[in-house]
């Protein structure tokens, strides 16, 4: 057998190999479920206009939104929003939690890095 030969199966399965870790990766990048991505498009939307551009760019900002943070700390970041607009006691639990403003902080920096990237 030649070279050529013997080489082959190697460079097969180092195909193989770099192939999965690709895929490995692009679903770790892909974890936000389609009705969360929905929802930040939909929202996304009406804030800058109801047009195929705004889809356009609205669908590239939370993919950019994706590949920074986590989908966990998105739905951390996401519910200390929602709850610190609670007044009263709750509210206020919201709004200084070091936890709720730290995912808080890492949200709008992905929001203007997707800026940036997409409008």
């Amino acid at each position: 057998m030649n070279l050529a030969g013997q080489l082959r199966p190697i460079v097969a399965a180092l195909v193989m190999l770099a192939a999965s870790a690709c895929l490995a990766r692009a679903e770790e990048v892909n974890d936000y479920p389609t009705s969360a991505r929905a929802e930040y498009v939909y929202g996304c939307m009406k804030a800058t206009g109801e047009t195929r551009a705004a889809i356009e760019q609205c669908s590239c900002s939370i993919d950019v939104v994706a590949s920074i943070i986590p989908y966990e700390r998105y739905v951390t970041a996401e519910a200390a929003l929602s709850m610190s607009q609670v007044r009263g006691n709750l509210g206020v639990q919201f709004r200084t939690s070091e936890q709720a403003n730290s995912a808080v902080n890492d949200l709008r920096r992905a929001q203007a890095e997707a800026e940036v990237r997409c409008f």
